[in-house]
């Protein structure tokens, strides 16, 4: 079995500070973002839905109510518009 070597905050001996360029916090956030499809729920969100099976499952019946429901109220608006 191999012995864990310590680490350190120290540079290797070759290495130098200049050797680096200068470092740049979140540099690839916005990119990370954009293209991330991660969704950050509530406790009290999580403890009803405590995963993507669930919340899409949610999501769908949800899809599927708004669609049913804009379909009748276009439907409806139609008659009254010839009546």
């Amino acid at each position: 079995m191999k012995k864990n070597k310590s680490l350190s905050d120290s540079l290797r001996k070759e290495y130098t500070r200049s050797d680096f360029r200068k470092l740049e916090r979140g540099k690839y956030y916005k990119r990370i973002t954009s293209r991330s499809n991660i969704v950050i729920l509530d406790p009290e969100v999580y403890k009803v839905f405590p995963n993507s099976e669930a919340v899409n499952e949610a999501l769908h019946a949800i899809i599927d109510v708004v669609q049913k429901a804009s379909r009748r109220s276009s439907g409806t608006d139609k008659r009254r518009k010839a009546g």
